[in-house]
């Protein structure tokens, strides 16, 4: 009798799984991949540690990059400002986090300056070492290298332009590509707060 029960509670639990619509995502869904990182330990612009548990209940958009950029950086931030007018009072429930791979120059007080420049809930975080940038840019499959100027000390930093977006619960889910528009990302982002 218990076989029945047991062959029955599973049929259940596959027709309810059934049921459940899948998100209708515009970016890359990354659900249950374990290439990427889960987690990260970084310093906000006061030098507290931030993780992905200080987030939770938002969905979290974090970008890699630096203030110095050119133009992926800026593009990217003015495009996270976008949906965040797009989301309406659901961008409360969004945190954008600017990681900088360049944290020789993007200092606490520049990321401070910088990032919320863009929209006050934005946060800039840094690593607190070298070991630690190795470890985070390693974790999420970023890429990064300095680039020497033509003059003595400048420079700049190729990078990967994609971002990640984890879900409410902590969940890394997406993988988002560089200049959609706002309006798609504005999809995903409502899409993961359901």
């Amino acid at each position: 009798m218990s076989a029945i029960k047991s062959f029955l509670v599973a049929v259940l639990l596959l027709a309810l799984a059934a049921c459940s619509p899948k998100p209708d995502f515009k970016n890359v869904d990354i659900t249950g991949s374990t290439a990427f990182g889960k987690d990260f330990s970084l310093l906000d612009s006061d030098g507290k540690t931030k993780t992905l548990a200080d987030f939770r209940g938002k969905v979290v958009v974090m970008f890699f990059g630096y203030t110095q950029c050119p133009d992926v950086c800026p593009t990217t931030l003015t495009e996270m400002q976008q949906v965040m007018t797009l989301m309406g009072s659901q961008a409360d429930k969004v945190q954008v986090l600017f990681v900088t791979v360049d944290p020789e120059r993007d200092t606490a007080a520049i990321l401070k300056q910088y990032v919320p420049a863009f929209d006050a809930r934005f946060l800039g975080l840094r690593p607190v070492d070298q070991a630690a940038l190795e470890q985070v840019t390693k974790d999420f499959k970023i890429y990064y290298k300095k680039v020497p100027g033509s003059q003595a000390g400048s420079y700049t930093m190729d990078h990967t332009a994609g971002s990640y977006a984890f879900d409410p619960e902590g969940r890394l889910r997406l993988y988002i590509k560089h200049a959609q528009g706002p309006e798609t990302l504005a999809h995903d982002l409502k899409e993961l707060l359901k």
